[in-house]
């Protein structure tokens, strides 16, 4: 039985881009489930298939993992040839700290700069606290690419599930227009050349759903 990813609308469930793109990227097959997040049945279907009713939700067989560190641990543990965590105990070490940092953290960020792929690039002055998060992902971020640049342009070389945990951070300084570093807009520039990022991307702006909350220029509606 084939794996099915449960996720959000593509223009906004940053949560949902985390397992869907390490998936793509590392050729684990799966079928997908869009629910919109305002979907009037949207909790119905979605309790179906995760305990906390919220997305991204997988199902392997009778196995239900919600949460996506929780799925891209699973991910991990079931595929280990998708080299989704690197391989030597150090580093991989390294990526879980960053990974769960990434999952716990960063609550200015969020707010202030929801994802949302339909916006054109446009410069959002940010808060002192989105500034601080910024300031402490360009320094989680160089100082991987410095460690591990020679073997990849990921942060641990080779893509992995901290690559995935960042991802929705590369779209959000893309789109807010966040002035960061040359080794920082290098890296960015790696994830968004992933044609995992570019399928996403398409499908983001083929959707026509609009989420109020999501959208910074609101009433406005910014679209490319």
């Amino acid at each position: 039985m084939a794996l099915r990813l449960t996720i959000g609308n593509q223009n906004y469930s940053s949560w949902s881009l985390r397992p869907w793109i390490a998936m793509k990227v590392t050729g684990i097959a799966f079928e997908e489930t869009v629910i919109a997040l305002d979907a009037a049945d949207f909790g119905a279907r979605v309790a179906a298939v995760s305990g906390s009713g919220k997305v991204p939700a997988l199902a392997d067989g009778t196995t239900l993992v919600w949460e996506s560190l929780a799925i891209l641990e699973y991910l991990a543990e079931t595929f280990p040839a998708a080299g989704l965590w690197p391989d030597a105990a150090p580093p991989r070490a390294h990526a879980r700290a960053i990974a769960n940092e990434m999952h716990a953290g960063f609550a200015a960020l969020r707010r202030h700069c929801p994802m949302n792929f339909r916006r054109p690039v446009t410069t959002c002055a940010l808060t002192p606290e989105a500034a601080a998060n910024v300031a402490r992902i360009e320094a989680i971020w160089s100082a991987c690419r410095r460690q591990y640049a020679a073997a990849g342009p990921f942060l641990f070389g080779r893509f992995t599930n901290a690559d995935a945990m960042y991802a929705p951070v590369v779209a959000r300084l893309h789109t807010y227009g966040v002035e960061v570093s040359p080794p920082s807009r290098a890296y960015m520039d790696a994830v968004v050349a992933l044609p995992a990022w570019q399928e996403w991307r398409a499908a983001a702006l083929r959707e026509s759903w609009v989420l109020p909350e999501d959208e910074v220029d609101w009433p406005t509606v910014l679209r490319i």
